[in-house]
């Protein structure tokens, strides 16, 4: 992989997880390089908007998402060239939701590199002498501005599919309910997440966490998964309803990613993650973890739980307490347990798909998920 990424799989099932290796770098570089050469670039103008808006394309992602696109377009029998511009657009998408919501969540560091509102304060502050306080807000509002822009990028890469034969009533659907269905749902998502932080933890329930993070993570991927597999099927009839049974395929994998990801978010290396671990705790995130633990801890847990969390002054010390009880109370091993059972109940619904690569490349996707490393 490009950028020094290296892909972890588990071992066992060498030949499959190396297939999925590849089949994933192929199209990452396909994308890509389709967004690198992307010839309306030059209309985003000035240059410290598209060196914001190409901050993380430039790093590259692991495009798992993108990925989806274009298997699942192949899964139901469709050309996987003709679906690339919208594996881009996917990619973009999420791009533009990582650098607004690196905003919302204050972070000040992606994938071991400054985020995009981090990275052009120190450069209005280094490059223009302005104080802290107006730095930061000049990398806050490019970020905002460059995420606005990576939006509308969308809706442009969905309309290359026309020039790929893709009809045009097809791509005005595809671009609808990105619009209308998609991104409200996400936004919904996000803010809940953002609400539920403020919060009493005992006032929430698993059915309203796990319906945030559905928004919040798995809208996205069951557009790419829908979106793929109608392109793959050119508006044409669809009597087994692979592109609704594809959307949620991958709407639960995208829970259990994010439970996934809480977990990762505590025991992961550092190193790997990209960002402080523990700092979920430290914004006071209401993940499922935090309510299962709360659930099973006793008195003096659940006060150091609370103490801890939302505090952005919390030690090393205290979040590994943090961590020692949610290992105590079987939470880490329950979070776990429920990612699995999802990415189960997801590979179940691909039984209908004709026996393929494209296939197998599905269900190994859904089972990197729950082992990635970070």
């Amino acid at each position: 992989m490009a950028h020094g990424q290296v892909l972890i799989l588990p071992e066992g099932q060498e030949q499959e997880w190396s297939a999925f290796g590849d089949a994933l770098t192929s199209r990452r570089n396909l994308v890509y390089d389709y967004l690198d050469k992307w010839p309306g670039a030059e209309q985003f103008r000035p240059r410290d908007i598209h060196d914001a808006l190409f901050s993380y394309i430039k790093q590259r992602g692991k495009a798992l998402r993108p990925l989806l696109v274009l298997l699942s377009c192949g899964a139901v029998g469709g050309d996987e060239a003709q679906a690339l511009p919208a594996a881009a657009a996917v990619e973009v998408f999420h791009t533009w939701t990582l650098v607004h919501d690196d905003i919302i969540d204050r972070d000040e560091t992606r994938r071991g590199s400054p985020t995009v509102h981090a990275r052009f304060a120190a450069h209005a502050r280094d490059g223009h002498g302005v104080g802290p306080e107006e730095a930061a807000h000049y990398g806050t509002a490019l970020a905002i501005l460059a995420g606005d822009l990576q939006q509308s990028w969308c809706y442009a890469l969905l309309g290359d599919l026309v020039e790929r034969g893709v009809a045009d009533g097809l791509v005005l659907d595809l671009i609808r309910r990105m619009a209308t269905s998609l991104t409200p749902h996400l936004m919904e998502g996000e803010l809940l997440d953002v609400q539920f932080s403020l919060m009493p933890p005992d006032t929430l329930d698993e059915e309203r966490v796990l319906d945030m993070l559905g928004k919040k993570t798995g809208a996205l991927l069951e557009y790419a998964a829908w979106c793929g597999a109608t392109i793959g099927l050119a508006g044409g009839p669809d009597p087994d309803g692979l592109a609704s049974r594809l959307g949620r395929f991958a709407y639960l994998c995208g829970t259990a990613f994010q439970l996934h990801d809480d977990l990762l978010g505590l025991t992961a290396d550092e190193a790997l993650l990209g960002k402080p671990v523990g700092s979920d705790i430290r914004e006071g995130k209401r993940t499922l973890l935090v309510y299962k633990a709360l659930s099973s801890a006793d008195e003096r847990q659940r006060s150091h739980i609370l103490r801890t969390l939302g505090n952005p002054r919390a030690s090393s010390d205290d979040i590994l307490e943090v961590l020692s009880i949610f290992e105590t109370t079987g939470t880490l091993e329950r979070v776990n347990e429920l990612a699995n059972s999802l990415i189960s109940q997801a590979i179940a619904l691909l039984a209908p798909l004709a026996e393929s690569h494209y296939k197998r490349l599905l269900s190994t996707w859904a089972t990197f998920l729950l082992a990635r490393q970070h």
